[in-house]
């Protein structure tokens, strides 16, 4: 009998009753939703995409709550939100099934919206009753591009129904490509759950581009179908996450034979976007003194602006303690660059995202081993807010780096300035904004130090 188990009699009958702890099971407010929710904000991701969801009609309404607004409220679209074609499952399909009326769904959507892509994402009841999905799909196959994620929200998190959506299209979409030299694709970056992604990969893209590196970011552009059918012609696949993508650049690596380059995060400014152009460049044989050349003349400038907020940051802030609440890849980026780059010091660093535990001990060590600072900060992994803010307590942060859900009380419950940085972002609406490369180390300068200077 476990600790959670008792013994009971009634009359004559033993019975045994579990007393379940629901602190156990559950999480307050975690930052991300399930695994439908990743899909089909990929999918959304993409121009041409267009998600059908074979699931009840709580769980597309819910995502434009819970991934498109708390994404720094962002639409759905003409595809996204309450436009988002869905089977909408009752106690009906539950007992009878659901496959006829995906079929007239899927019919009637690829007549009425002018797609590039459609993507089929079955959620939790389908997967639970049986409907073969993929029958249904296939019918459609040699009339439109199609193709179909199974992503009951019990799989997982928002950042697996990425990993699915695409090991869905590598599996059923992509065939082989004659590689094209200095071309990478760009994966790790999960639309709207990392809330600066709309900025964050044009800028990657124009970075790769200064060093005569062509990068395939697949979202945000034009030609969205085209993108991802391009994706098997990479010379390389370039990974901006500690952890997530990493699937998908080893299935394309086993069924492509394209290898694959990881980093932390998204480089955030002039140290990391230096190592990030130097690395890409060796692994595709671009001249090293070409790097150098455009390394040198962003650090000028880059530097040379950073001079501008000095007096503010060393007579008001100087080398304060700072706090991350955020996914993996958004925290090691931004608690390097306030480290190394503006000299604070970093408190504590919690890790939001729920990374599988073989990835804990890198992570950590990113974050550990990468800081030129005497001072290292605890690192925590905690996805449950109650349990964020708890660790929050009676610490000497002055500056804390996390979502909206802190925003309002940061000062009141921890003395210290907030800057929203991670998902979710409800308190304002993010569409270029970003600290991606040398530019966004100055924007995030920038957010740090208007959170102080003035009024006057």
């Amino acid at each position: 009998m476990t600790e959670n188990e008792t013994q009971t009699k009634t009359g004559t009958q033993e019975t045994n009753q579990i007393q379940v702890n629901p602190a156990l099971h559950t999480l307050e407010a975690p930052r991300y939703s399930c695994a439908l929710a990743g899909a089909y904000g990929t999918t959304l991701g993409i121009r041409g995409g267009i998600p059908i969801l074979h699931s009840g009609a709580g769980c597309g309404i819910g995502q434009l709550f819970g991934t498109l607004y708390a994404g720094g409220q962002a639409a759905g679209g003409n595809e996204g939100g309450t436009s988002t074609p869905c089977s909408c499952l009752v106690e009906e399909h539950v007992i009878f099934g659901g496959e006829n009326k995906l079929r007239n769904l899927i019919q009637s959507t690829t007549e009425i919206f002018n797609g590039e892509l459609f993507v089929v994402i079955s959620g939790c009841v389908p997967s639970l009753i049986g409907d073969d999905v993929d029958a249904i799909v296939n019918e459609f196959r040699d009339k439109v591009p199609i193709v179909h994620v199974k992503a009951p929200g019990f799989s997982g998190n928002s950042y697996e129904g990425y990993e699915l959506f695409f090991e869905a299209v590598v599996d059923q979409l992509l065939t082989e490509k004659p590689k094209e030299k200095k071309l990478v694709n760009i994966f790790g970056v999960v639309p709207y759950n990392h809330v600066f992604w709309k900025g964050e990969l044009p800028t990657v893209k124009k970075l790769l581009a200064s060093i005569g590196v062509e990068a395939n970011i697949i979202f945000t552009e034009e030609d969205g179908l085209s993108n991802i059918q391009r994706i098997p012609a990479a010379e390389y696949n370039v990974v901006l996450s500690p952890w997530n993508g990493h699937r998908v650049v080893k299935k394309l690596e086993e069924k492509f034979g394209t290898p694959f380059i990881t980093f932390p995060g998204v480089p955030v400014g002039p140290k990391q976007t230096g190592e990030f152009l130097r690395t890409v460049a060796e692994k595709l044989d671009v001249p090293s003194d070409k790097v150098e050349e455009v390394i040198a003349r962003e650090e000028s400038w880059t530097y040379r602006y950073m001079e501008y907020p000095g007096d503010a940051i060393i007579l008001v802030r100087p080398h304060s303690y700072f706090a991350v609440a955020a996914d993996s890849s958004t925290a090691v980026s931004i608690t390097k660059f306030l480290t190394n780059e503006l000299g604070y010091l970093p408190d504590i660093v919690q890790i939001t995202d729920n990374p599988s535990k073989e990835y804990h001990e890198s992570i950590a060590r990113e974050i550990l081993d990468n800081l030129d600072s005497v001072i290292k900060p605890e690192v925590v992994f905690e996805s449950d807010t109650y349990k964020i803010r708890k660790n929050l307590e009676d610490r000497p942060f002055q500056f804390l780096f996390s979502s909206s859900l802190e925003a309002p009380t940061a000062m009141e419950d921890f003395g210290a300035l907030h800057v929203t940085a991670a998902f979710p972002v409800f308190n304002k609406s993010v569409l270029v904004h970003n600290y991606a490369g040398y530019d966004g180390g100055l924007r995030l300068i920038e957010d740090v130090v208007s959170t102080f200077v003035g009024p006057l």
